[in-house]
């Protein structure tokens, strides 16, 4: 009896080892494919980690409020995004988005960029504007900037 139940337990171990490295692959594999399937040019936000739930929106311009009726992202998109892609193209000196806590054109608010060469952060439960607020649900705007408008500040 007590080699079958470390039998079991060994294979249950096995079994869960193998598990977890496929959940996190395939949480990278859905911001692959997003990323994947973007337009060139373009930015996009998802409701979730890992470019799970909705698409919030996607485009290749600025959006300085997130809760209006204009632009891509509208209404309730406002402080819901939890992840974010960009595939900025190289025949731009725009390669950065810059993402606002807050809105209008005066770009106001915490900031952090994601650089092209990052392609997304999956995750943004762990990134903070410069104001010190977390960034995850609380995008209400961003725009296109050169990297040297990021004053360092990159999501990771």
């Amino acid at each position: 009896m007590r080699k079958t139940i470390a039998a079991l337990a060994a294979l249950g171990a096995a079994a869960l080892g193998v598990l977890v490295p496929t959940g996190t692959a395939n949480a990278a594999t859905a911001c692959d494919n997003a990323w994947h399937s973007l337009p060139a040019g373009s930015m996009a936000a998802y409701e979730h980690a890992n470019c799970g739930g909705t698409l919030l929106g996607r485009t290749p311009g600025d959006d300085s409020n997130w809760g209006n009726t204009q632009g891509a992202f509208q209404g309730s998109d406002t402080n819901r995004a939890s992840s974010v892609l960009n595939a900025g193209t190289t025949d731009t000196s725009w390669h950065a988005v810059q993402f606002f806590n807050g809105t209008g054109t005066g770009w106001t608010g915490g900031y952090s960029c994601l650089k092209r060469s990052e392609f997304y952060a999956s995750n943004l439960t762990d990134d903070y504007f410069t104001s010190g607020h977390v960034i995850n649900d609380a995008i209400s705007s961003h725009r296109w900037v050169p990297e040297s408008y990021c004053g360092g500040r990159f999501m990771t």
